[in-house]
């Protein structure tokens, strides 16, 4: 579904946020871009909807080059939910804002107010369909981006710290329903700094440190190997922290979350009392 080849980025600036990256990411895959503050992940995502274009090297989309098509063209194929959603809500009302992307796209009306509504349903916003988006708090402007941008069914869904601003429910029911989406066959690609919620979710992984990729594997592969997360500033999940320091009555290390940590434990007391 996409394909990085040896990509370069200079900002305006001269800063080079991307140093000769190269990827591939399947259709259907979920993967999870981690890394610390400037590491390029951003950076990397937004030449997936051809926000950003190379400075060097080339990205494929669906087998596209996105030097040669532009954003819009883009942006049927990949959504894009920003870091901080007052970047892309304009609109006087949530409703608006959901149907906004359908109308341009070309939907007709009865799908457009089916969609609208299904996507409100889905993340808990009904009940602020005529309310103006900026009256909301951050956690409920963050859903109503994610609503705008699945209402139109894209096959890439690009979600930039897609935790921040929402309780443990909202992050359960964000977990879900990316599951959801996988099922769908959907390629999922998300950029978060929220280590515990990508233990839970098992994505493939992608670490990042100034402006290439230091590793690449399984969820349990990378957070279990503390040496390449701290080359990447990440900290290992709190599950995995604690198995390591009971290492030494015979738990393993390779624990990342609650659900396996749960079953591990139960198994590990039975042969104990064997």
């Amino acid at each position: 579904m996409i394909e990085v080849k040896d990509l370069r980025f200079v900002y305006p600036n001269g800063v080079e946020a991307l140093r000769g990256v190269s990827l591939k990411i399947e259709d259907g895959e979920f993967v999870a871009i981690m890394g610390q503050n400037g590491a390029g992940k951003t950076t990397l995502v937004k030449h997936f909807n051809g926000l950003l274009k190379p400075t060097k090297g080339d990205v494929y989309v669906d087998g596209v080059n996105t030097k040669d098509v532009s954003v819009a063209t883009l942006a049927r194929k990949v959504g894009y939910v920003f870091q901080n959603p007052d970047h892309q809500l304009f609109c006087e009302s949530v409703e608006q804002e959901v149907a906004f992307a359908l109308k341009n796209f070309g939907f007709d009306q009865e799908t457009i107010e089916k969609r609208v509504s299904w996507a409100l349903q889905l993340l808990g916003l009904t009940q602020y369909r005529q309310v103006s988006p900026f009256m909301l708090s951050g956690g409920e402007r963050k859903r109503v981006a994610l609503a705008s941008v699945l209402a139109w069914d894209p096959k890439v869904v690009i979600l930039d710290e897609p935790t921040i601003g929402q309780d443990y429910a909202q992050k359960e029911k964000l977990r879900q329903f990316i599951m959801q989406l996988r099922t769908q066959k959907k390629t999922v690609v998300i950029v978060t700094h929220d280590v515990e919620f990508v233990a839970e979710c098992q994505p493939r992984i992608i670490l990042m440190k100034n402006g290439k990729i230091v590793a690449d594997g399984s969820a349990k592969e990378i957070l279990t190997n503390p040496e390449v997360l701290l080359q990447a500033s990440v900290i290992p999940p709190q599950i995995t922290q604690t198995f390591h320091y009971l290492k030494d009555i015979g738990l393993p290390t390779n624990v990342i979350d609650v659900y396996e940590a749960r079953e591990t434990i139960l198994e590990f007391l039975g042969e104990t009392k064997k």
